[in-house]
C-alpha cells in the first residue's frame, strides 16, 4: 500500500486492494469482530483480517451457524454484526439468520463471495443472483462492481442496518474485484440520522396520556439499549403506566418493577390479554403490531383497535401496516422512550389500582406449575436464575421447551435475553457463543429442545475452539415437541413426522473436549449446573423429559383429550 504525501494537512488518496480497503472501511466504522465461514470466493479479505488484529475473526462450521452469530453480536452492542460466508451453498445456508436479523429489526451486514464479473449471468458454479435471493429478507442488497466504490457500499450499508428501523444488509462480493487496486482517501465513519418527536405529536402524546385512565405500554423491536429501559421505568412508575414486552423482549425492562406487566406474545397471560383489551390508551413503543404481539390478530380489533393508539416506531412504514392509529410517531426507540421520561406528572395517582393489579397479574402467572414426570422444568428454570444470577444472558431458540424459559424466568437487565422473535430453531447454540465472545465476564447460558441443538450443534465445536465457556441445557424429550403439540390438537393420536432418536448429548459434549452431564430428576439440576459452571470450558447439561410433559399449562394426555372431546380429530 503506497500512501501519498499530505497537503495542508489533508488526507489524500493512498493506493489499496479492494479487499484491504473493504476490511479498513469496517474497521474505520468500528467493527472489531467477524464471523465466517472460510471460501475461495472471497480469499483476499480473509488475507487482509490476517493483517487486522483489531477485527477478531471467528470461523464457524456451518454459514447459518456463524450468521446467526453475526445477528446475535448485532443485538448485543447495537452495532451491525459483521459476517462473511461464501457464494452459493454458503449463501443459502446463512440467509436464515438474515431472516431472523429481519424480524428482529437487528443492525447486520452480510458479505458474499461471488463469481466473477466475467463469468456472471451464466449460471457459473454456484451463481446466485443475490439481488433476488435477499430481495424479501433484507433491508437492501447489492454488489460492488466498482473497487473505488467500496467507502461509498460499505458506509451506506452501515447506515443502512442501523437507520430507521435496523436490519441486515447484504452486499456481494466478485471475487476478481476483491483483488484489484485502487486508490482512496482512508476511510471514515458514518455518522447514524435519528429522528426525534416534534413539538405537536409531544404536546398531543401528552393529552392523551394525562386523559386516560387504563393506559398500557407495550415495548420491544430494535435500536433499544440500556438507557431506554432506564427511561422507560422512570416514565412508567411516574404515571402508573403498565408496561408489557414484545415476544422476546422480555428484558426490555426489569421484570421485577413494579410497572412490568408480562410479555405479549406466544402464549400470553389470559389477565394481561383482559387487560390490554380494556385499555382506554394503547401505547405501543418500537414493537410492531404484527402476529406474535396481536395473538395471531385477534387481540386488536383490525384496523381501529377500539381504544385509543399510539404507535411510536422507527421505520414509516410500520405506521398503520394493518392498525391504524390516532396518533402516529416516527422516532427513533431512544429519542421516543426520553421524550417520554420528560412528559409531566397530571394526576397520575388515580391509576394506582390498575397499576398494582397488572404487575401482581404477572407475579401470579409465573408461580410455579409441575408437570408430570421426576423432571420439573418450572423448578429448573427457577434454579437457573438463582445460581447463573441477574448478570446471566440466556438464550434460545424455537420449541416448546422455551415456553418454560419465557413464563418463569425474570429477566432483570437489558440483554440478559437472546431469541429470535422469528422463531427460528437452531439460534439458542450460535448466539450463546457471540454472547459470551462479547461479555466474557457474565455466565451464558443456552436453552435448546433436542431438535434445536441439532440444527446448530456442531458449533459447540466453535465454543471449544474460541474458549467460549457457555453451558448448553438440551431438553430432550425424542420429539419435535412444538408440532407434535399442534398435532395432537388437529389429529389427535396420529403421530406422523414428529418423532425423532438421538445421541447422547454429554457423551457428545465430551467429544468436543467439553464437559457433559445428564440430569434426569429435578434434585440433580442445581449440582449440575454449579458444576458445569465451574468447568471453565464450554458445557452440555441433558435433562430428559417425558414427552408427556410437552407444555406447562397442560399434558399430552390433556392435550389430546381435549382435541377428541371437541371433535377436531381427522
Amino acid at each position: 500500500m503506497l500512501m501519498e504525501q499530505k497537503e495542508g494537512g489533508e488526507a489524500v488518496a493512498r493506493e489499496y486492494t479492494a479487499a484491504r480497503l473493504l476490511v479498513d472501511c469496517l474497521a474505520a466504522n468500528g467493527a472489531d469482530m467477524a464471523f465466517c465461514v472460510p471460501g475461495e470466493s472471497y480469499l483476499p479479505v480473509l488475507d487482509a483480517l490476517h493483517d487486522t488484529p483489531s477485527i477478531r475473526l471467528i470461523t464457524g462450521r456451518q454459514e447459518g451457524g456463524v450468521a446467526m452469530m453475526a445477528e446475535a453480536r448485532g443485538k448485543l452492542t447495537g452495532q451491525p454484526g459483521i459476517c462473511f460466508v461464501t457464494r452459493g451453498p454458503g449463501a443459502t445456508n446463512a440467509s436464515a439468520a438474515v431472516h431472523v436479523a429481519m424480524q428482529d429489526s437487528t443492525p447486520m451486514i452480510l458479505f458474499i463471495g461471488q463469481v466473477g464479473r466475467d463469468a456472471a449471468d451464466r449460471e457459473a458454479f454456484q451463481e446466485v443472483d443475490y439481488r433476488q435471493m435477499f430481495a424479501p429478507l433484507a433491508k437492501w442488497v447489492a454488489q460492488i462492481d466498482d473497487a473505488a466504490r467500496i467507502p461509498e457500499y460499505v458506509g451506506r450499508a452501515w447506515h443502512t442496518a442501523l437507520q430507521g428501523r435496523p436490519g441486515p444488509v447484504v452486499l456481494a462480493l466478485p471475487e476478481d474485484m476483491l483483488r484489484e487496486k485502487v486508490k482512496s482517501t482512508p476511510p471514515q465513519a458514518r455518522r447514524i440520522a435519528h429522528a426525534g418527536i416534534d413539538q405537536e405529536d409531544y404536546s398531543d402524546l401528552c393529552t392523551m396520556i394525562w386523559d386516560a385512565e387504563r393506559p398500557f405500554l407495550i415495548v420491544g423491536g430494535g435500536g433499544w439499549n440500556a438507557d431506554c429501559a432506564r427511561y422507560i421505568e422512570q416514565f412508567a412508575t411516574a404515571h402508573h403506566v403498565p408496561v408489557g414486552t414484545s415476544f422476546r423482549c422480555q428484558d426490555y425492562v426489569d421484570n421485577a418493577s413494579p410497572c412490568y406487566a408480562g410479555h405479549v406474545g406466544i402464549g400470553i397471560n389470559p389477565a394481561l390479554a383482559e387487560r390490554i383489551r380494556q385499555a382506554d390508551l394503547l401505547l405501543v413503543l418500537g414493537a410492531r403490531l404484527g402476529e406474535m404481539t396481536t395473538s395471531g390478530y385477534s387481540l386488536l380489533s383490525i384496523p381501529h383497535t377500539g381504544q385509543k393508539l399510539v404507535h411510536i416506531h422507527s421505520g414509516a412504514e410500520e405506521i398503520g401496516r394493518v392498525y391504524a392509529p390516532d396518533l402516529g410517531i416516527i422516532a427513533s426507540t431512544q429519542l421516543a422512550c426520553m421524550a417520554l421520561a420528560t412528559v409531566p406528572d397530571a394526576g397520575a395517582e388515580r391509576r394506582r389500582e390498575w397499576y398494582e393489579k397488572a404487575h401482581q397479574d404477572y407475579l401470579d402467572h409465573i408461580e410455579p406449575t409441575t408437570s408430570p414426570g421426576p423432571v420439573q422444568m418450572a423448578e429448573i428454570i427457577r434454579q437457573t436464575g438463582e445460581i447463573a444470577g441477574e448478570e446471566a444472558i440466556l438464550c434460545n431458540g424455537a420449541g416448546n421447551y422455551a415456553i418454560w424459559l419465557h413464563r418463569f424466568h425474570r429477566y432483570r437487565r437489558y440483554r440478559s435475553q437472546l431469541a429470535p422473535t422469528s422463531g427460528s430453531m437452531g439460534y439458542g447454540l450460535p448466539a450463546a457463543i457471540a454472547a459470551r465472545l462479547t461479555h466474557p465476564n457474565r455466565p451464558v447460558i443456552c436453552f435448546a429442545g433436542d431438535g434445536c441443538f441439532q440444527m446448530t450443534m456442531q458449533e459447540f465445536g466453535t465454543a471449544c475452539q474460541y474458549g467460549a465457556d457457555i453451558v448448553v441445557v438440551v431438553i430432550n424429550n425424542g420429539a419435535y415437541g412444538t408440532i407434535r403439540m399442534h398435532q395432537e390438537r388437529r389429529f389427535p393420536g396420529r403421530v406422523s413426522g414428529t418423532e425423532i432418536v438421538n445421541p447422547d448429548f454429554a457423551a457428545l459434549a465430551r467429544a468436543y473436549g467439553g464437559h457433559g452431564a445428564l440430569v434426569e430428576k429435578t434434585e440433580d439440576f442445581a449440582p449440575a449446573l454449579e458444576a458445569a459452571l465451574a468447568a471453565k470450558i464450554p458445557a452440555l447439561i441433558e435433562i430428559r423429559l417425558p414427552l408427556e410433559a410437552l407444555t406447562p399449562a397442560a399434558s399430552l394426555s390433556e392435550i389430546r383429550k381435549a382435541a377428541l372431546t371437541s371433535g377436531k380429530s381427522a
